[in-house]
This record gives structure tokens, sequence and C-alpha cells, in this order.
């Protein structure tokens, strides 16, 4: 037997594992209470929990990081009253997921890292909760003792936390975080937010993970964190996501975990990097692990970053992708974002996958903004 053929079934195996697994898990977090990080969370927030949990009944969620704020030849700013979207235009429906960043936000920036106007992020969220989307959003803040990037890699979590060196400039960025999010208001109530900071912490790229940061000094960041924002700011608007990446050898899914009471969804992120294999079974594999978790703490979880750089691999979203994840129990899966022809990770028009992704689309399990609001028709009636 060729080493293709034995890891095609090493990945069917593990596919059927998992759904085998998957019927109990609906019934087991029916029986128990949802603990939530904020016992204060707004309704909007608890209303959302309730969706991401009906949407696992019935498959899972599509999304798309800056999904409406620039594409291939477009970007919002230059047309603020024209609502685009690369996903959009391909399917005639759009993500059912609404990926944003707060990055440069701390050091009072008008714009984020990627160039969205925060005025503009601020209209695109409330469009897209308005449109009955779900919104994720991730934070790549500089690092705080160098002023360098998320990706200088310079030691710099014992600064910020308490009775460290920049702890006040830390507090600093908190509150301009905290400021804009409560902000994200439509018809006067809160706009419910998965807030996903300080991803990838098993990886040593950022400042906040790895080789530059102890687990221990990592989950006491992840804590004051949470208190600066639920207890200082008020916020009861948001559930906190835990996202480490793909798990080499020796890693465990819970290495930086800061505990049940600080962490609403459980996440992984997993990029495929031109080797489809590798990464499914990878995907099969790490999302076993967090499925499992999940139902022992009750959590839901997800797939909450992943993709192939400028989608090379002819027909991956539905050979690569949906076999991967189809029976994984994940409430969303996010796709990282479209810049330009090199980096993009879902298709535009004329893309090679572009006919692969609207055969993904009408796959039994992917849903799109469409089939989240036909779900909550269904909820309300």
């Amino acid at each position: 037997m060729s080493n293709s053929l034995q890891n095609h079934l090493k990945i069917v195996f593990l596919v059927l594992v998992i759904t085998l697994q998957s019927c109990n898990t609906i019934q087991k977090k029916e029986n128990t209470t949802t603990n939530f990080v904020d016992k204060n969370a707004s309704e909007s927030v608890k209303i959302l929990y309730n969706k991401l949990e009906a949407i696992t009944e019935k498959g899972f969620a599509v999304g798309h990081q800056d999904d409406t704020s620039y594409g291939l030849g477009w970007n919002h700013k230059d047309n603020p009253s024209n609502i685009k979207s690369d996903v959009e235009i391909v399917t005639g429906d759009f993500p059912a997921v609404f990926g944003f960043d707060l990055g440069w936000i701390e050091i009072n920036k008008s714009y984020n890292l990627d160039t969205v106007p925060f005025n503009s992020m601020k209209d695109l969220i409330i469009d897209a909760h308005k449109r009955g989307g779900i919104i994720t959003i991730s934070w790549h803040l500089n690092n705080p003792v160098t002023g360098g990037s998320s990706w200088d890699k310079t030691p710099a979590v014992p600064a910020i936390l308490k009775g460290g060196s920049e702890r006040e400039k830390y507090e600093l960025w908190v509150a301009r975080t905290a400021d804009f999010l409560s902000t994200l208001k439509y018809n006067g109530e809160d706009i419910p937010v998965i807030f996903r900071p300080f991803h990838e912490m098993n990886g040593s790229w950022f400042w906040w993970g790895g080789e530059n940061c102890t687990p221990k000094d990592y989950s006491i960041l992840w804590k004051e964190t949470v208190e600066l924002l639920r207890d200082k700011h008020k916020l009861h608007n948001l559930l906190y996501a835990y996202s480490p990446n793909k798990l080499n050898p020796g890693d465990k899914y819970l290495d930086y975990y800061p505990g049940d009471d600080y962490v609403d969804i459980l996440g992984m992120d997993i990029y495929d990097f031109n080797n489809s294999e590798e990464y499914m079974n990878a995907v099969v594999h790490d999302l076993a692990i967090v499925k499992e978790v999940a139902i022992k703490k009750n959590k839901l979880f997800a797939f909450t970053e992943t993709g192939l750089e400028s989608l090379q691999t002819e027909n991956w979203f539905t050979k690569v992708l949906y076999p991967a994840i189809e029976n994984t129990g994940i409430s969303w899966v996010l796709t990282w974002r479209n810049y330009d022809t090199k980096h993009h990770y879902m298709p535009y028009k004329g893309q090679l996958n572009e006919q692969d992704f609207i055969q993904f689309k009408n796959l039994p399990k992917t849903l799109f903004l469409e089939d989240i609001n036909q779900l909550d028709n269904k909820l309300t009636k």
C-alpha cells in the first residue's frame, strides 16, 4: 500500500471517529448550563451564543477576514456607500462570519494595521450585524516595550502585568480598545462580539507567545485583560475566544489556557502551506482534541483561522477544507483576508477556485449569511 493511500485512509478513519463522537455533543451541551466569562453578559451575547449552538446542529458558519473592508480591485473607504464583498460577488451571498482586527487602535491611529479606518470598521460591523452576521475581532497590538509590531519578538508581557514598567501604557491601550468596542451598537443595543486577543500563543512569532512569554505570564495577561474590559470598562457585549496555533509534537492544547472562568469559546488556527495532505491530517487531529476539551468543559469551539494563500491548489474548498472539517462540530470556520492577487484566501472573479467555491457553498454543511438568517427565523418561531 502506498504512503499516499495510507495517509488518505488515516484521514478517513479520523473523520469517522469524529462523526461517531459528534452524536453525543449536542445532547451533553443541552444538559448543562452555560457559564459565561461575564456574569452580566448582555442579552445580545446570550442570543449569539444560542445561535452558534444552533449552527453546530446544521453544519458550520463560513467566515472571512475583512470581507467588506476591501477585496480584489476595490476598497470600501473609496466608496463607503457601496457594501462589497469578494465572497458575495462570487456566490451571490455574504459570509456568515465577518472578521475584523483592532491592531493600532492602541496607539491611537485613525486606521488599523491593514489601513482600514476605524470609523469605517465601525460602520461595517454595524452593517454586518444588521444583516444578521456574526462578528469576530482579533487584536494584533504593537509591542508595548519597543513600539514595534506584533511580530517584534522582544519579550514584553512581564512589563505590562500589574506592577510592570509598562502597565500604565497597557491600561491606556486597553481603554482605547474598550472605547471602540463600546460604540458598537445597533438600535441602541450592544452588538455582540467574539473577541480573540493574543492568538497563536504557542508559536513564537508574536511577542505574547512561545519562546517570548511563559505560559504562566500569558495566563495572567489574559485574565488581567478580561478583568480590565469586563470589570473596569464595563463591557458586557463580548465572548472571549482562546485560539492556539496548530499543535506541534509536545504541544498541549491547554498549555496557555487561562481557565474556564476566562474563556467562552475554544478555537484553533491552522494554515495550509501548500501541503494539503499534511494540512488535512493536522486539521482532523487538532480539531478532534479541541472538540474533546470543549465537550468536557461545555464550551463551543471553532476553526478560528485558516486558509491557503493565493489558493493555487485546485478544488481546495471541496476536496481539502470541507472533508477535513465536515464532521468536526465546529461553530464556524474563518479564512484570512483578500489583499491582492498574491495574498488572498477567498476566491474572486476569475480566480482558479471560483467555481469550486460555489460548489463548496452548495454543500450540505456550509452555512453562509442567508443560511444562518433562515436558522434565526426558525429559532424565533
